[in-house]
């Protein structure tokens, strides 16, 4: 989950600037804060379980190595089209898996399940309100059937079925996590230059 936030966020950035609207370069640029926020705190969870940082988790790794589904690893600027398709099935997805961590055992992560939620609560409005003006345009509807198997790989199989009632689509064979797109080795150039700028061991 980690993984797919911090990816989508720098996804999401690339619309800084050229969304179609100066209201939606806004609504982009904080709503992969938001997500960028979200994958922070869920990497500070893993790493005191793991022994490392948060920062090592999103930066230090190997391209094969994350565990994002690759419906967040696609390039989709400058198609504002695609890009709606992919937000909206993307939170209907996350929406259900937020609901299956606010049901956990472990408090700590049902506590920060239902944060999360706070925030992506507004994610959802937006990508429903979107998905409300375009989702009859046959780009969109081309970009849902394109997108649609890839959206199938953020959950576990026994949630499919649920999100397939919400957005009112059939299954069909979901894109598993494990592989990944070539887009994500080029995303992770440039999201960890900086990073990999410095001698090994620099104070952050």
């Amino acid at each position: 989950m980690a993984d797919d936030e911090l990816i989508l966020g720098w996804r999401n950035s690339e619309w800084t600037g050229i969304a179609p609207l100066l209201e939606e370069d806004v609504a982009f640029s904080s709503i992969a804060q938001n997500e960028i926020g979200h994958a922070r705190a869920l990497y500070e969870l893993a790493a005191r379980e793991l022994g490392t940082t948060a920062d090592e988790l999103a930066f230090d790794r190997q391209p094969s190595e994350y565990r994002c589904a690759q419906l967040v690893e696609l390039r989709l600027v400058p198609d504002w089209a695609r890009t709606i398709a992919r937000h909206y099935l993307y939170e209907s997805a996350d929406q259900i898996r937020i609901e299956a961590f606010r049901d956990s055992a472990a408090a700590e992560i049902a506590g920060l399940a239902t944060k999360i939620d706070r925030e992506e609560v507004y994610h959802r409005m937006h990508a429903e309100m979107w998905f409300g003006r375009l989702g009859s345009d046959a780009r969109v509807r081309v970009a849902l059937d394109e997108l649609w198997p890839y959206a199938l790989g953020i959950l576990n199989e026994e949630l499919r079925p649920v999100l397939a009632g919400r957005v009112g689509l059939s299954l069909v064979q979901a894109v598993e996590r494990g592989g990944h797109s070539p887009e994500l080795a080029e995303l992770w150039e440039e999201m960890t230059i900086v990073r990999r700028s410095v001698p090994a061991g620099a104070a952050w």
